[in-house]
């Protein structure tokens, strides 16, 4: 199968290329360079601009398209339009930000998306990045209105994640101690191994599917007191979890809690998958989603400092503000 990456040297695309490599299908590659040039050396790169020139995507064939990096509808519109009659599938990888309440668990391909009341902001910041995607989708829906495959992603994980909002669990549990864990344990939590989602990508690919799907994971229920713990187990049980409570975490000078929300959030972290998994989305366990991560992470820099996350200084002042309120805890 001949595959044309927009992309393909960030995280997802990266994953995606090496799987892809793996199954033997030719690949090319359009970016700007500037990310990972040293990869795929043996990869045929078009280098360019796809918000200036895509000359160099004019009068090609491939089998399918996969667009890993487009964010502002205007720019997707171009590249959409001119491979229009070049692939037969279009794969677009969008967002769970695309709906526009997450108040409610149960959020399916139907549910009501976010819109922008001036269509013309190009700005990419938390308020707008989902009303953008929606309107990237229908871009794409515009110039293949029965062969786009549209995937709203939900939290993606794993090796490459420039994120750590995975990291930090595996990564902060691995060291040992007293652990700040955010309440309440049986909050269902959601994400996607970005190998698992690169095989999805590429089944839609060889079987030519098309429509809209949510692709987060696990298929059954996972609890954030599941995650944790499985995060313990891995790395040989060596922390004990303090579970502090929402208004707490609220009430505290807390920037951002990897793989948590607020409870008038929590229907991010429970989205309907069916139908992605119905076609053939499938997942690795978590222990070794777990174990590649820290794996990974063990080739980083040593003095990497996780871009999410308590620092070490400020959970332990927070478990002692904690203890203080009740020294029963």
């Amino acid at each position: 199968m001949k595959l044309l990456v927009i992309g393909g040297t960030r995280f997802l695309g990266r994953t995606l290329v090496e799987t892809a490599l793996r199954q033997g299908h030719e690949i090319t590659l359009f970016n700007r360079g500037q990310t990972g040039p040293d990869l795929f050396l043996d990869v045929e790169r078009l280098k360019g601009d796809r918000d200036g020139d895509l000359v160099l995507l004019t009068d090609r064939k491939w089998d399918v398209v996969v667009d890993t990096c487009g964010y502002v509808p205007r720019v997707v519109n171009k590249s959409a339009d001119l491979l229009r009659d070049s692939v037969e599938l279009y794969i677009f990888i969008s967002t769970i930000s695309v709906y526009a309440k997450f108040t409610k668990s149960g959020i399916d391909e139907h549910s009501p998306l976010g819109t922008l009341e001036d269509e013309t902001v190009e700005q990419v910041t938390n308020e707008t990045y989902g009303p953008l995607k929606v309107l990237c989708e229908n871009a794409v829906r515009q110039s293949y209105p029965s062969n786009a495959a549209i995937l709203r992603c939900g939290l993606i994980v794993g090796p490459h994640d420039p994120t750590d909002r995975f990291t930090y669990w595996p990564v902060r549990i691995q060291q040992g101690g007293e652990v700040l864990a955010p309440s309440p344990p049986q909050m269902q939590v959601q994400f996607i191994d970005a190998t698992d989602l690169a095989r999805f990508i590429l089944h839609l690919a060889k079987e030519r599917i098309s429509g809209v799907f949510n692709t987060t994971g696990p298929s059954g229920k996972l609890t954030m007191l599941d995650f944790l713990n499985t995060c313990n187990g891995v790395t040989g049980n060596r922390a004990s979890l303090t579970w502090v409570s929402e208004e707490f975490i609220k009430a505290s000078d807390i920037d951002h809690i990897p793989v948590w929300t607020p409870t008038e959030w929590r229907g991010i972290f429970e989205v309907d998958c069916a139908k992605a998994i119905n076609v053939g989305l499938s997942f690795k366990t978590l222990k070794q989603t777990i174990k590649d991560t820290l794996q990974w992470h063990a080739t980083r820099s040593p003095h990497h400092e996780l871009k999410v996350g308590l620092k070490p200084d400020k959970e332990r002042e927070l478990l002692e503000k904690w203890h203080a309120l009740d020294p029963k805890q």
